[in-house]
């Protein structure tokens, strides 16, 4: 009886070493799912919230004339006034807010200056699009060579470029900040007869 007694014991032992042994083995794997669950948050994390964009500049294709005078009397003397209301939108798709500086757009004809808008400072807030209205009063009185002026009026339509740099930072967890420039180039075609916008392109 003694000898089944010991072999019972034994047994015993060996169920118990086993299922310790089991629970060890369970317990590393478990670790080893964490640490690789926590490298995978970490990784998308630092890829994706974490990492700032810049953000988008561009100008609205909502642009309604309050005036449009065009005078095309002859190659010697055409010329162009305006103004127009529209937006400017500063489009935020990082994960914290953007805070951006003061930016003048330039509007220009043939790389000549017609006109100019400043934007204040503000903020586009995460993931969100900041809308800002803006009047915009342009002239060609300013143009150093209007060759080209008149014969692009004859045929009905005006040629604008509107180009800006705008500086700012990115904020990221209140405690991250990072440069970023959200750039415009924009083209915009004006039907002169009809008096309204006939296309818009941003790069």
């Amino acid at each position: 009886m003694a000898g089944y007694t010991r072999k019972d014991e034994e047994s015993a032992t060996l169920r118990s070493d086993e299922l310790k042994r089991q629970k060890r083995i369970k317990l590393a794997i478990y670790i080893a799912i964490f640490a690789v669950f926590q490298v995978i948050v970490i990784t998308v994390f630092g890829l994706v919230v974490m990492r700032a964009k810049s953000p988008k500049l561009r100008l609205s294709n909502d642009i309604e004339f309050q005036n449009l005078n065009v005078v095309n009397s002859g190659p010697s003397s055409p010329s162009f006034d305006m103004n127009f209301s529209t937006q400017v939108r500063v489009k935020n798709s990082n994960f914290g807010p953007y805070k951006f500086d003061a930016t003048t757009l330039n509007f220009t004809y043939s790389g000549a200056t017609v006109g100019q808008v400043v934007i204040p400072k503000g903020k586009a807030g995460l993931k969100s699009t900041k809308k800002i209205n803006v009047v915009v009063n342009l002239s060609s009185s300013q143009l150093p060579n209007t060759a080209n002026l008149g014969s692009e009026l004859t045929a009905g339509t005006l040629t604008l470029s509107s180009t800006a740099k705008m500086t700012g930072k990115v904020e990221l967890m209140l405690i991250m900040k990072k440069k970023k420039l959200a750039n415009m180039d924009c083209t915009i075609t004006i039907d002169v007869n009809e008096k309204k916008l006939r296309s818009l392109e941003c790069k």
